[in-house]
């Protein structure tokens, strides 16, 4: 099945905060099949666990798949995205040379639907755990799988990094609650960084089903706020170099960097350079400076 804009975003959206604490490999091939894991997740033991990553944070202390649905998974893309975690499981296995691994050591498959449905949990004989939050249900043990509906989470600090995923209402409050941290609350400039990004996307026609007008409007505030917030930093910097033209020379460097962190976003979603010069108004040149930062 074709997959959205939705997931080259949400993909790149968990990596950026995963990345710290271990390996993540986005579009992991699953060994010996023409499958694809959307984001596959190893943990870094030597990695200081960060408590602001909340929930998110608490999935990824073990190896871990990652499969994110903008809409309601099917039955069978919860049983296609189980085969990748077997499928992953014994590799794992193969390279321990062990006949089995313990089960705690297994990977861990975490279906995030930003909306789900009741027959869909029925269907998986879901059972809730009070290690976590209410809106993760957990599929039979033997499976090492959960589905996490995104909108039935509850709205906490410890959420909040995944109901910036969820859809509908329940994005545009997530939009809403980033808006409403302090300036300097961690993770705030992160997030709303990579909402910007998606609201270039939306201007370039390609998210055009991707959003209701709610959740356009919370993200073209986000993003307005990013860009004032961003000019603003350029400008204190500025003047903190005791620049004739602080505030002038502060703001075009609050610019080119505003350039310069969209760009990134949208060459790691694989945007072609010209959409990218487009949007942003960079140089083939400086985007090819910056495609090599990426490697």
């Amino acid at each position: 099945m074709t997959r959205t804009p939705f997931d080259q975003m949400s993909k790149q959206y968990l990596e950026e905060f995963l990345e710290p604490l271990g390996k993540v490999e986005r579009q992991y091939e699953v060994p010996g099949e023409a499958k694809f894991i959307d984001v596959w997740f190893v943990p870094n033991p030597e990695a200081v666990q960060r408590s602001d990553l909340g929930l998110l944070g608490q999935m990824a202390q073990q190896p871990c798949l990652f499969e994110p649905y903008r809409n309601v998974p099917s039955r069978t893309e919860v049983r296609v995205a189980v085969m990748k975690l077997v499928w992953v499981q014994e590799d794992e296995r193969r390279k321990a040379q062990r006949d089995e691994i313990p089960e705690d050591e297994l990977p861990i498959l975490w279906i995030l639907a930003a909306t789900t449905s009741q027959p869909l949990l029925d269907a998986a004989r879901v059972v809730t755990d009070p290690n976590y939050p209410v809106g993760v249900y957990f599929v039979p043990d033997i499976f090492k799988t959960a589905i996490v509906a995104i909108d039935q989470l509850p709205e906490s600090p410890e959420t909040l990094l995944l109901r910036v995923l969820g859809r509908g209402q329940t994005q545009k409050r997530a939009i809403e609650e980033v808006l409403a941290l302090p300036s300097n609350a961690p993770r705030r400039n992160q997030i709303l960084r990579l909402v910007a990004g998606w609201k270039v996307r939306i201007d370039m026609g390609e998210l055009a089903e991707f959003a209701q007008q709610e959740e356009i409007m919370a993200i073209s505030e986000a993003f307005l706020t990013w860009e004032r917030e961003t000019e603003s930093k350029g400008w204190r910097e500025g003047k903190k170099e005791g620049k004739k033209e602080g505030k002038k020379e502060g703001k075009k460097e609050g610019k080119k960097e505003e350039r310069r962190s969209i760009a990134l976003n949208l060459l790691r979603q694989d945007i072609p350079m010209e959409t990218i010069a487009q949007a942003t108004g960079l140089t083939a040149a400086q985007l090819q400076e910056l495609q090599a930062e990426i490697g």
